[in-house]
C-alpha cells in the first residue's frame, strides 16, 4: 500500500478523533490526480487565529483497546493500515513543498503500548523539523506516555493534546474499561501543565477532548472538569465531541447525542474560561444539564440581570462581561469609552462592535432603560 493510499485511509479516520483546530474549518483539498485528499486537508483556525491548510492525520488505525465507542477498538473487523515516521514526515513534506499542506495534526491508535507509539509519534516530528519544516504542528499524547517522552513532543510541537474522553474515572469505565483517567490520562496533562511553566520561549498550548453523551455523564460533570483543567492546568481549550454510534462497537445501538448538547457545552466552556463565570452559576436544570432551548449566559442575564440592569457606565469589567452582547474585547472598548465620555445610547454601543440588541434588555445607559422593540431569541442564538 502506497504512501497516498495509507492516507485516503488514515486521514478521513480523524473525523473521530476531536475537532481541535478543525471546528467551524472547512475540509477540503485539491481535486483529481494523486493529491486529490480531500478527506485530509482542512483549512483551519489555529491558536491564534490564523488560518491555514492542515494535514490531519492518524501514524496506525491499529489498535490494542477495546473502548466501547471507539471505530479503531481491537477486534473490530474494518482495512487498517500505518505509515512508519519516515513514510509520514516525507509525504507531509512533498505535500508542504507543493503548497498542498502548511501544518499537520497527528493522532494515533495504540499499538505496541503507550510509549511505544509516542516514540513514533515523536519520532516524525523530529523527522519533520529536521527536514526544514518550521510550521504548526499537533500532536497527540499517548495514554501511559512517559515524562521525558512528553517533553520531548513538547519542544517539538505548537500543539499537544490528551483525550480524556470522560469527566471522571467513573464515567470512563463504561467508556474505556483498560484506560485509567487518573494515571494514564490526568497524570499527563498535569505533566504538560508542570513542564510549561519549565519553558522559556517555546511553550505548547494543551487541549483536551471529551466525547459527549456516551456514559451517561452530566453537562456538569463535564464542565466541572473542564474548569479545573482551565484554572489549575492552564488548560487552552476543552473540546466536545458529540457521540455517534458506530456499528460493530459495544455502543452501536445508543442513540447519539443530540448536536446542540455539544453546542451549549461550548458556549458554557467559554462562560468559564473568559468570561469569570464559576460552575455553579451556570443555569443547570434539576438533571444537571444546560437547556438546550437557551444559550447559558442569555439564561444567566434573564434570570439575574433582567430585575437588575447593569449600568454600563459604571460596571466594572467583570459584570459586563454578564451581559449578553458583551465579550471580552467589546468590553474592553467599552471601558476605554467610558473615559472619553457617558454612554447615553444603544447607537454609541454599536459603534463599539457590542451587540447592542442583544445588550438591551441587561443595561442602563446613563441611568435608564434603553429603548428597544422586542425580539424573539432564537433557540441557538450565541450572545457574546
Amino acid at each position: 500500500m502506497g504512501p497516498l493510499e495509507k492516507l485516503r485511509l488514515l486521514g478521513p479516520a480523524t473525523r473521530y478523533e476531536p475537532a481541535e483546530e478543525m471546528r467551524g474549518a472547512d475540509r477540503s483539498g485539491p481535486s483529481g490526480g494523486d493529491d486529490d485528499l480531500g478527506g485530509c486537508i482542512y483549512h483551519a483556525a489555529m491558536p491564534n487565529g490564523r488560518r491555514i491548510a492542515l494535514l490531519k492525520t492518524l501514524l496506525t488505525s491499529a489498535c490494542e483497546r477495546d473502548c466501547a465507542y471507539c471505530p479503531f477498538r481491537a477486534g473490530r473487523d474494518f482495512r487498517r493500515a500505518t505509515f512508519t515516521p519516515d513514510e509520514l514526515a516525507r509525504l507531509f513534506l512533498r505535500l508542504q513543498r507543493r503548497g498542498i499542506a502548511a501544518g499537520i495534526f497527528i493522532s494515533s491508535g495504540l499499538a505496541g503500548g503507550g510509549p511505544r507509539t509516542q516514540d513514533r509519534l515523536i519520532a516524525t516530528a523530529e523527522l519533520l523539523r529536521r527536514g526544514g519544516f518550521r510550521g504548526y504542528i499537533h500532536l497527540k499524547i499517548m495514554p501511559g506516555a512517559e515524562r521525558d517522552q512528553v517533553a520531548a513532543a513538547m519542544r517539538l510541537a505548537d500543539r499537544v493534546s490528551v483525550n480524556l474522553e470522560a469527566p471522571n474515572e467513573r464515567r470512563l469505565a463504561s467508556l474505556a474499561p483498560r484506560k485509567s483517567f487518573t494515571d494514564e490520562l490526568l497524570q499527563r496533562l498535569r505533566w504538560i501543565a508542570e513542564l510549561r511553566r519549565s519553558m522559556v520561549g517555546h511553550r505548547p498550548s494543551a487541549t483536551t477532548q471529551f466525547v459527549v453523551g456516551a456514559a451517561g455523564e452530566s453537562d456538569l460533570e463535564l464542565l466541572a472538569t473542564t474548569a479545573f483543567l482551565y484554572h489549575n492546568l492552564g488548560l487552552a481549550r476543552a473540546y466536545f465531541s458529540s457521540f455517534r454510534p458506530v456499528s460493530d462497537t459495544p455502543l452501536e445501538d445508543q442513540p447519539p447525542a443530540p448536536p446542540l448538547r455539544e453546542r451549549r457545552l461550548y458556549q458554557a466552556s467559554f462562560l468559564l474560561r473568559d468570561y469569570g463565570f464559576d460552575v455553579e452559576e451556570l443555569p443547570f436544570d434539576a438533571d444537571e444539564n444546560l437547556p438546550l432551548e437557551s444559550d447559558p449566559k442569555l439564561a444567566w442575564a434573564q434570570r439575574h440581570l433582567s430585575p437588575a440592569p447593569v449600568e454600563v457606565n459604571r460596571a466594572d469589567r467583570e459584570m459586563l462581561l454578564r451581559v449578553p452582547g458583551i465579550g471580552p474585547q467589546g468590553a474592553q472598548r467599552l471601558l476605554a469609552a467610558r473615559r472619553r465620555g457617558l454612554l447615553r445610547d444603544l447607537s454609541a454601543l454599536r459603534r463599539l462592535g457590542i451587540a447592542a440588541d442583544r445588550a438591551a434588555p441587561f443595561v442602563l445607559l446613563d441611568g435608564r432603560r434603553p429603548p428597544r422593540q422586542l425580539t424573539l431569541w432564537p433557540a441557538d442564538a450565541t450572545p457574546a
